[in-house]
This record gives C-alpha cells, structure tokens and sequence, in this order.
C-alpha cells in the first residue's frame, strides 16, 4: 500500500490512440488546454496507440512501467488519462505509480467544481461528483477492503464501505431533492414567458466557441467571457429587444465537449432543459478552429442525447475575424443559411439581429383554429396561456378558437394532445379573424 497524495498539481498526460488510426494532435491541445483549465502544470504527455483498452491496467503493462518511470522522473503528483477508466483501473495504476491518477471524466468535474458560482450550479456539480465518487469509493479505503486476522488488525472492514455509502447515497436523495425545487421554479418561469408569448433562444456549441461574447453582444450584459474551457457554467437569461413589441429570452448555457460525462449530463437536467424547451437554437461555432467539423458533430451528438436534435437549429460561425479574408469565405458567407460573424469586432451581429427579428415575427399565429370536441384538455391549455383571444361553438361541436401565439408552441400543444395535424390544415378561416359561420365571437375566457 502506499499513500496517496491529497495535494499537488504537477500532472502527467496520457493520451492514447485506442482503436482506429486518428490524428492525436488535436486531441492532445485540447486534453492540455483542459488540464491547464483545471490549475495543473504539465510537466509530460505520454502517447501511443492500442487495438483495445487492457481491463487491468488500461494500457499495457509496458506502457505502464514507461508511465510510471515518468512520474518517478518528473514527480508527478497526479497521472491524468485522456479517457474513461473503470474503478479497478484507477485503483491498480494508482498502486502501479504510487500517485494519484485521475481519468477524463474527473478532470472535467473538477473544473466544473471550481467555476460554478451560483447555488444551483453548486450543487448540479456536487451531484456530478457524488455519483461519480459512488462507483469509486473502495478506492480511498483499501486499508479497510477485508476482515484481517492478528492483534491490532481487526477492524471494521466492509462496514466501513457500508457507513460511507449509506452517507453517499442520502446526501444525492437531498441534493436532487433541492434540484427538483429548482427545476420546478425554472419550468414556472418558462410557463410565465411562454403567457408573456415571449419565446427563448439559446445559446449552444463547443466550450470556447464564443457563446458568451456573442451574449454580451446581443444583450449588452457583462457576463464573463475569456478564452478558456468551460469560462461559462452557470446559464444566464436576458431580454433581447428585435423589433417593436417583439422580444425573446437570450439564454446563455454550459458549452459541450468531447466525451462530456453522462454524471455531468444527468446532474445539470435543470438546466439543459432551456436548451430542450426553447423555440430556438444558435449553434455557435468556432470559423477559425480547424477541427471545427468534428466539434459541431461533438454539439449535435450532446443535442440528441439531451432530447433536443429535433429544435430549429441555426449554425452561427464566429471568429471569422480570426480567418484570412478569401474567396472562398466571401462564398460561404453568403451562400447558404448559416450566419458568419464575430462577436468580438460586432462584424455580421446586425444581420442575426435582423433575421432573429423577421423569424418570431413571422412565426406567429394569429386567426381561427378549429378543434375537435375531444380536444377540451388543449382548449383549456390555450386559455391557460392567455392565446385565445374569443371563442364560438362551430358544427357538429368543434370549438372555434380565435388565437395568437407562436406557431412553435401551438404545434408543440398540438402534438402533445395527439394531433399531428398542421396548424394550417385546422385554421377555420382566413388570418383576418372571421370565423366560418356568421357568428357573434364570445368573450375570450381568461384563467387568472
């Protein structure tokens, strides 16, 4: 046995090309720039390629009597792996090196655990961690691992393990506990700007694309922005003025990474339902960075993965003062429907603006719906949020609506109340108001 540092930030890098031949570069700048985010000097970046992890050791064991030469070279006090390890892993290379040994997963917690600053953002991480920690606690008791015979040796063994993980689990039960009140104040305010038919966009892409400075832009805010992994964790709403009596709720969220651990997505379900729930996504995307492709394929795997690959999505490029002026830049720019800007020199931030504001005052729907009788659930859900504006009975029982609200929501109301149908095979008459049937409109009902 041997015992574990609890301190030291000088880190040994490991970083292996497991299965398929890819480019490593890349992968290792961006493995350092996320240990330098966490506070860790690299003092060594071990690489090299393997068919398959090997279940002991997770390298081989020549790489890892070459790794842990290394450490004894550079007193290391951490061996940091670009890659997910098993419990066992970590416990017998951590017996291997003689320091400690943290793998990908645990070193983007850790970061989050520094940045977070607000109290939901706290505890979304200490969730993350807990859950993490469960499958490792044996780790840090391996003096308690088993029953030992002799004088002085007896001890409480298992039960210890037992204590710990009785502790563990009761504090996760209070902490989702507290989060579910978060949660249920989040889906109030979004129940709030969905009466006000005031719609969210959010923002989203890959860590260090420029979300934030793009969000200051837009909103004039002072949120903090650098150029850094993970500068953003806690999410920021504000309001964004398009164009006369139309405004949308501008929603900065947490930025997406390779690998992203699934204790990190499950822990911040709070907030990324924002990103599920709004009327519209901005994926801004780093123009200059040449791995830009495999990042927005990175963005849209995390999409789906949080329910959200179905969302009006917008490409935003940004940076593109950081890109040489070319022909072929000039063609992309205005080619297709992706946006190219920069968010630091306000270059092609006018445009967005001008097509965010033609694209929710477009999106309304304004005139008669008509519904089946059975549809009484939706009928009530309209009222609950203040979209009809009168009402009448029309043949054969259908309710005639007389709505105003963005066509996003209504289809979402529709599809929940199981009809699939386009809102405008159901409008009931033409967009200026009059019904079907000469009528006298009722007046509108209003749930207070």
């Amino acid at each position: 046995m041997f015992e574990r540092p609890q301190s030291g930030d000088r880190a040994l890098l490991v970083a292996l090309e497991i299965g398929e031949v890819v480019d490593l570069g890349p992968q290792i700048e961006e493995f350092r720039d996320l240990a330098e985010s966490a506070g860790a000097l690299v003092v060594d970046i071990i690489s090299g390629t393997r068919r398959h992890p090997d279940p002991r050791f997770f390298v081989g064991s020549g790489k890892a009597d070459e790794i842990a030469a290394a450490v004894a070279a550079t007193g290391a006090d951490v061996v940091i792996f670009n890659h997910p390890l098993s419990p066992s892993q970590e416990r017998n290379l951590e017996r291997h090196f003689s320091c400690r040994v943290l793998d990908r997963s645990g070193l983007i917690l850790d970061i989050f655990a520094q940045r977070a600053r607000s109290h939901e953002g706290k505890l979304q991480v200490e969730l993350a961690q807990l859950r993490h920690m469960a499958t490792r606690l044996v780790r840090g008791w391996t003096h308690l691992e088993r029953q030992k015979g002799g004088i002085g040796l007896r001890g409480p063994g298992e039960t210890q393990l037992e204590t710990d993980r009785r502790l563990l689990a009761a504090r996760i039960k209070h902490i989702e506990r507290r989060l579910e009140k978060v949660q249920r104040a989040r889906e109030q305010g979004r129940q709030a700007r969905r009466r006000n038919e005031t719609p969210t966009v959010a923002l989203v892409g890959y860590t260090n694309a420029g979300k934030s400075t793009l969000f200051n832009r837009l909103t004039e805010a002072r949120v903090y922005a650098a150029d850094q992994l993970f500068a953003t964790l806690d999410p920021t709403l504000r309001r964004v003025d398009l164009a006369p009596h139309r405004s949308v709720i501008l929603a900065d969220t947490v930025g997406f990474i390779r690998d992203l651990p699934h204790e990190l997505i499950a822990a911040f379900k709070a907030t990324l339902t924002e990103t599920r729930e709004a009327a519209l996504l901005l994926h801004v995307i780093d123009a200059a960075d040449p791995e830009r492709d495999a990042h927005i394929a990175q963005v849209e795997s995390v999409l789906q993965e949080i329910g959200a690959s179905e969302m009006p999505i917008w490409r935003i490029y940004n940076k593109i003062d950081q890109l040489p002026e070319t022909g072929e830049l000039e063609s992309a720019r205005f080619g297709g429907d992706a946006i190219w800007l920069s968010a630091v020199t306000g270059e092609g931030v006018e445009e967005l603006e001008q097509r965010l504001a033609r694209h929710f005052t477009e999106s309304m729907f304004s005139g008669w719906l008509e519904l089946p009788a059975s549809a009484g659930r939706l009928r009530s859900r309209l009222f609950a949020e203040r979209a009809v504006e009168a009402e009448q009975t029309g043949s054969g029982g259908a309710m005639l609506l007389r709505l105003n609200l963005p066509e996003r929501r209504l289809r979402s109301l529709l599809r929940e109340a199981g009809l699939d149908e386009d809102p405008e095979d159901l409008r009931a008459g033409p967009e200026s108001g009059s019904p079907p049937e000469p009528a006298a409109a009722a007046p509108a009902e209003r749930l207070h």
